[in-house]
């Protein structure tokens, strides 16, 4: 059993083969997949697979909190993985979405919430731009 389904378990969703398929797409997806995605990829692995069932467990996986379910102003859903905190540029021409950490800003965010009598349980970061002509990474 993968760390995954160890987690889901622990949750206590039952662990069907469709699911196990869908949690496979997602952990090897290196990208953000939509529902669409998701849904093709385990269509070529189990043909019997429906879209019902992977909106359902999306959904499921969701609420459990062991993915994160972004927007990034697409007009659908992306999903990846709840395994490490990181925030997310997505280049506004290209749909490209890159992911970072930083040191600084998330002592920047604890700061803030200090300051307004806040303990921080919670928060999501998205930046959206346009790659400055001429500027490497």
């Amino acid at each position: 059993m993968t760390e995954l389904e160890q987690r889901c378990a622990k949750a206590g969703l039952k662990m069907t083969g469709q699911r196990r398929t869908i949690l496979k797409i997602l952990g090897e997806a290196a990208d953000h997949p939509s529902v669409e995605d998701v849904y093709a990829r385990a269509k070529s692995i189990d043909t019997t697979i429906s879209i019902a069932t992977v909106y359902r467990t999306l959904s499921l996986l969701d609420e459990l909190d062991l993915v994160i379910r972004h927007e990034f102003h697409e007009g659908h859903s992306r999903y990846e993985l709840n395994w490490d905190h990181h925030h997310h540029l997505i280049d506004l021409e290209s749909g490209q979405v890159i992911e970072f950490q930083n040191k600084e800003l998330e002592a920047m965010k604890e700061k803030i919430a200090r300051d307004l009598g806040y303990e921080l349980v919670d928060h999501r970061l998205e930046l959206y731009g346009k790659k400055i002509k001429g500027k490497k990474k």
